[in-house]
């Protein structure tokens, strides 16, 4: 079973794509900051990451080009953001 990290400041939204994840078969972990997701990045391996564009303590967008460099796994861009 692959796994997915999911990453957002709003739980609610977190939790509720890891729900739709889990039920669709995958293995799903939610971090709530990038630290979080920095830290579960590095100790994991993933099939996916979901990633926040805006989180409170960095840029969704630079921790995207760090998964991307370091670890060359695939993200998927998620944001509630306008423009």
């Amino acid at each position: 079973m692959e796994s997915i990290l999911v990453v957002d400041d709003e739980h609610a939204i977190a939790d509720l794509v890891c729900l739709a994840l889990e039920n669709a078969g995958y293995r799903c972990r939610a971090a709530y900051s990038g630290a979080e997701a920095a830290d579960l990045i590095e100790a994991g391996r993933w099939a996916l990451v979901v990633l926040d564009v805006m989180l409170p303590d960095t840029s969704g967008f630079s921790l995207c080009q760090k998964i991307r460099e370091q670890y060359n796994y695939p993200v998927l861009l998620l944001t509630a953001r306008e423009g």
